[in-house]
């Protein structure tokens, strides 16, 4: 123990009209006063910070609703000093379904085919068109929990009756996978502490236990654990928890993740003692979580689980006093750092789609809201492939933002920018697509990724500077976000480069650009006609 560091004083936040999620009894044993603050919406803002900094609290825990979320942003910048537990950034995807789906892009996570629109037009035509049946969810709002806002629809004529009646703004729609049951699991420290099936009943598609489903605890797949902790760490979860689905074609996707979650008290207990040792300065030591320990609760009746509090598991010490007795190897842990981040993951002016495009398209009768230069090129529909769980800007016959051929999820994926895509249709490999693909598969990479200085679809230079807008509105989101996400970016896209200046916007926008060589004009060459075992250097 260290006892010469102070505990930081801890302080629980509540809101009116929302049930609680944590109790100081959570916390048996913290020897210190345990501070509570309550928002109560409308201007409660200044009020909320006075309170949090009068009481000189340092972790503030608790849970923020959709609702109250971008808020919070705002109250956290007035607090730098004070770490948010969970993170704003952990709890991006508490906000919307919405949310979910980008968190999941980003880091590659498997999720269902997803198509979001803000403009109820191209939402519409994209519902005529496309194959059914599909599933329609509420994407953000106050209460979004229990499948009550989960909708199959079977025809076009069904989506629009659902969406003219419901007003759900943005339009957030999904492929209808069939699939045997989904699986939630729970985590603490990235560790699995409880999981369980739910199953829909006989003849129904919804698993949720509140429309019927029934649950089970046997035998979840250490496939579906190994998911959940990828996605927790994805996260910097402290504590977190998964919908997995389980489809009938044998592949495992992500429906919801969060770490707002209904939880018997005794996880509630087991997340308080996890915070007490991340916080305690040595002094508590971090609990122990049998693997697959809820498959011997889970055995409990529910009604007496409800009741049980303050379950604590010893770690069991193999004998070594005779030869009998084999040491047990050391399981690894996967604690999370005390150390907060001091970068903001998902900043508001880039990612609060619902205030800086859902408003604006509500309405075309108000004066839309001033919207910042980053968040003015986001798209309103977005959409990601099935197996991939790669989330694009839209595609149609006039702008394709990027393509992407993967072969193995677990390696690095290279980004290639060329001048501009073809007409081919998108499953189409071309020259430039081979090239690229067997290029990084002889240097070991999982996947490609394919963007363009100019998003316009054309058959030449000539038909490109043609276009009104060949560059296109979500080109500069969409190389961005391909650019974060790959671990290297390599520039292919030629002397042409230079019209409009595109070059030299590009070069601006994202850092340590690489390339293959330089042409007479200074412009990166293309990957074509180059040997395999070329190495990039900076542009």
């Amino acid at each position: 123990m260290n006892s010469s560091q102070k505990r930081p004083t801890l302080g629980l936040l509540y809101m009116d009209f929302v049930l609680q999620f944590f109790h100081p009894s959570n916390f048996k044993g913290w020897p210190d006063k345990i501070e509570t603050v309550t928002y109560h919406w409308k201007n409660d803002q200044q009020r909320l910070i006075n309170d949090i900094k009068n009481k000189k609290i340092d972790v503030l825990i608790g849970n923020i609703p959709a609702t109250a979320y971008e808020t919070f942003r705002e109250i956290s910048k007035a607090l730098p000093n004070v770490r948010f537990v969970p993170s704003l950034d952990t709890q991006f995807s508490n906000k919307s379904k919405e949310n979910v789906t980008r968190f999941c892009k980003k880091y590659d996570i498997p999720i269902p085919p997803t198509h979001i629109f803000y403009d109820r037009k191209k939402g519409y035509q994209f519902l005529e068109k496309t194959r059914y049946p599909k599933i329609i969810k509420k994407s953000y709002g106050p209460s979004n929990y229990g499948g009550y806002f989960v909708h199959k629809v079977d025809t076009f004529d069904e989506a629009k009756q659902l969406l003219e009646s419901k007003k759900y703004n943005p339009i957030y729609v999904q492929d209808f996978i069939p699939m045997s049951a989904d699986i939630r699991v729970m985590l603490i420290g990235h560790e699995p502490v409880c999981a369980f099936w739910r199953r829909p009943p006989e003849g129904e598609w919804l698993t949720n236990t509140s429309q019927g489903g029934s649950i089970d605890y046997q035998n979840v797949p250490k496939e579906v654990l190994d998911l959940a902790v990828r996605v927790s760490k994805a996260a910097k979860a402290e504590y977190w928890a998964c919908d997995i689905a389980v489809g009938k074609d044998g592949k495992y996707r992500i429906l919801e993740c969060a770490t707002a979650f209904a939880a018997f008290p005794y996880i509630r207990d087991w997340i308080g003692q996890y915070l007490m040792w991340l916080f305690g300065n040595g002094q508590f030591k971090k609990p122990h979580f049998p693997i697959n320990n809820w498959e011997e609760l889970g055995k409990i009746s529910p009604y007496l689980l409800r009741t049980m509090r303050q379950i604590t598991f010893g770690q069991y010490t193999p004998s070594s006093d005779a030869d009998c007795f084999t040491p047990l190897a050391k399981t690894s842990t996967n604690e999370l750092s005390v150390k907060d981040l001091s970068q903001e993951e998902w900043p508001s002016d880039i990612w609060n789609f619902q205030d800086n495009l859902g408003r604006q398209k509500q309405s075309d009768s108000k004066p839309a809201p001033a919207t910042s230069k980053n968040s003015a090129k986001t798209a309103e529909s977005i959409s990601s492939n099935a197996d991939n769980a790669f989330v694009i800007p839209p595609t149609d016959e006039t702008y394709r933002y990027s393509l992407s051929r993967t072969w193995d999820i677990k390696k690095p994926s290279l980004f290639f920018i060329a001048l501009h895509p073809t007409c081919e249709e998108d499953h189409y490999d071309d020259a430039l697509i081979k090239k690229c693909s067997t290029y990084a598969k002889q240097h070991d990479y999982g996947s490609i990724i394919i963007g363009s200085l100019f998003a316009y679809r054309a058959k030449n230079i000539s038909g490109l500077k043609k276009a009104c807008d060949p560059i296109g509105t979500y080109n500069d989101v969409s190389l961005l976000e391909n650019h974060q996400r790959a671990e290297k970016t390599i520039a292919i896209w030629g002397n042409d480069g230079t019209f409009k200046g595109r070059a030299d916007e590009v070069k601006a926008l994202l850092p340590n650009l690489l390339c293959f060589q330089l042409t007479v004009k200074k412009q990166p060459r293309s990957i074509k006609g180059l040997a395999n075992d070329m190495t990039p250097v900076l542009l």
